[in-house]
């Protein structure tokens, strides 16, 4: 045998060990297949290297958890379009692999959740009114897992998540809604004017009746300083008045160097000017110079 032919049937041979065995990754499931004879086992092949013979095979599984998206059209309780993305992350159960491919198969996706998921969305979506679904949708999306998950139950399936983006309402109804807060931006910049021309109102007020309070204080205490002045030469003119008796007066003018004397009748009511020589005359009644010409004539 030449060496070609050797090595034409070592490949021949090495390629048949490869095609009677197969791998299982990690994050795989494997399921073996006898098709002459007990058909679909119920044990659940792990990751690794498994042999078989060329007339059997094994099924793979994949059971990480994987994200599906999908878009959805669907009415609210308004009864106005929305479309919302939504993503759902779930996986095959790994120890219930075998029930699965017995009552579902690979393609479990297609099959089962994703009518599920589509009508989950829209029941739920029908219950809110359109521009509430954007604020709304981790409720939304949480309402939808739980639908899901419920649906699913039995089924070998798992769900991780529910998730709600790129919420697309109708346009009439965006253009409504823009013309709507562009209505209450232009009432509350308006509320917001009043207020501030309130409080300078409330300002002004504040500010001239604080000036009417002091101008009120100033002149209450102007007149109080008045009237505590008054009363004080009041009572000085009072105590004044007490003291100047008769005898006191003649005794002042019998002491002063500058008085002149005139005798004068009695009863004879004339003022008469006494030291007319001087700058300040005084004027004087006839009782008074009578009453200093008796303290004269006495002298």
């Amino acid at each position: 045998m030449s060496y070609v032919t050797k090595a034409i049937l070592l490949v021949v041979i090495v390629g048949s060990l490869q095609a009677c065995g197969t791998t299982v990754q990690p994050g795989e499931r494997g399921l073996r297949w006898y098709p002459l004879t007990e058909g679909l086992t119920t044990d659940t092949l792990k990751s690794g290297f498994y042999w078989r013979a060329p007339w059997n095979q094994i099924y793979l599984y994949d059971v990480q958890w994987r994200s599906y998206t999908e878009t959805v059209d669907a009415l609210s309780s308004d009864d106005l379009l929305v479309i919302l993305k939504t993503a759902i992350i779930m996986r095959p159960i790994p120890e219930e692999v075998y029930f699965l491919a017995q009552e579902i198969g690979s393609d479990f996706y297609p099959r089962v959740v994703k009518p599920e998921l589509l009508a989950a969305v829209r029941s739920v979506v029908s219950n809110y009114p359109m521009v509430t679904v954007p604020e709304k949708s981790s409720e939304i999306a949480s309402k939808v897992q739980a639908v899901v998950v419920e649906k699913l139950k039995g089924r070998h399936l798992e769900v991780a998540s529910v998730a709600m983006a790129d919420i697309e309402l109708a346009k009439v109804v965006l253009d409504a809604v823009e013309r709507k807060q562009a209505k209450e931006q232009e009432k509350e910049q308006k509320e917001f004017e009043l207020i501030i021309a309130e409080k300078d109102a409330e300002i002004a007020r504040r500010r001239a009746k604080g000036e009417g309070d002091s101008i009120r204080i100033r002149s209450e205490g102007e007149a109080e300083g008045l009237k505590i002045r008054a009363s004080g030469q009041a009572k000085a003119q009072e105590t004044i008045a007490k003291t100047l008796t008769q005898e006191y007066l003649r005794f002042k003018l019998y002491d002063s160097t500058n008085s002149k004397f005139v005798l004068l009748q009695d009863k004879l009511n004339v003022p008469i000017l006494i030291n007319p020589g001087t700058d300040h005359p005084t004027a004087s009644s006839h009782d008074e110079l009578r009453t200093g010409s008796d303290m004269g004539s006495r002298r």
